[in-house]
């Protein structure tokens, strides 16, 4: 008799209208595997959509960071954003890292790159600014010794609230394990608005804070005063000198259940 119990209150969950399976789920891929259609590209001290050197790239289905037509690097930060902006969603990247960093490339950007949300768009960027005012989940590899976790946060022209604090410092570090070859690594961002942000790499959520709002350094003219709380953004990857390839950037948008 309870066996049967416990049969019907499974089935009747599973059947209970608006919950959705993971396979029902309408994810989107933002990178379609064929070209960089939808995407705004820019460098600092190059104009808007010049892809300089031909650094992001799509090969073999894949979108991929390239400095071998590259000489050398002088602080000529990168990144493409996806041209639509979102608020409550789910984000999914599976990137590798790959190669040598560019010469001229800084100690620092060994191995990293990341993706920016909550993001300013790329035609608000100065001719010169080098990061989007953003929130940033950091993607770090590391090297033979020593731990170097990735999906960190860091903070361009922003802070958040930590364990109940607001959290000024630049970056913090995650729980993640270290990643030191050229193995494919999933990281997820759940992200609700301004309510809730999970970091999760590989399945196991990884880093969890709140409230992310203007704060810090800006750019000359920026707009928004200190304290905003950022609601939405756009989504943009990275390009700071160290190969990388994305072969996955879908995302299941979760506005119209926070409406």
């Amino acid at each position: 008799m309870r066996y049967t119990a416990f049969l019907f209150l499974i089935l009747l969950v599973a059947c209970k209208p608006g919950v959705k399976t993971q396979e029902e789920e309408n994810w989107i891929p933002l990178f379609n595997g064929t070209d960089l259609e939808g995407w705004d590209i820019k460098f600092a001290k190059h104009p808007l959509n010049e892809n300089f050197n031909n650094t992001f790239r799509v090969e073999d289905g894949k979108l991929v960071v390239r400095y071998d037509e590259w000489d050398s690097m002088d602080e000529e930060f990168g990144h493409i954003f996806y041209r639509k902006p979102f608020s409550y969603y789910k984000l999914r990247i599976e990137y590798r890292i790959v190669g040598d960093q560019a010469t001229g490339g800084p100690a620092w950007a060994f191995k990293n790159s990341g993706v920016m949300f909550h993001s300013q768009s790329a035609v608000s960027m100065l001719p010169d600014q080098r990061f989007p005012v953003s929130i940033e989940a950091q993607f770090l590899g590391g090297d033979s010794v020593g731990d170097r976790p990735t999906a960190n946060l860091c903070t361009p022209g922003t802070h958040v609230v930590l364990d109940g604090k607001l959290h000024t410092p630049h970056c913090i570090s995650s729980s993640s394990k270290t990643y030191r070859g050229e193995e494919w690594v999933n990281v997820e961002l759940v992200v609700l608005g301004h309510e809730i942000i999970h970091h999760i790499v590989d399945g196991d959520t990884v880093l969890t804070y709140s409230k992310p709002q203007i704060g810090g350094d800006l750019p000359e003219g920026f707009p928004l005063i200190e304290g905003t709380l950022l609601e939405s953004g756009y989504i943009a990857l990275q390009a700071e000198s160290h190969p990388f390839e994305f072969r996955k950037v879908e995302i299941l948008d979760l506005s119209d259940q926070y409406e």
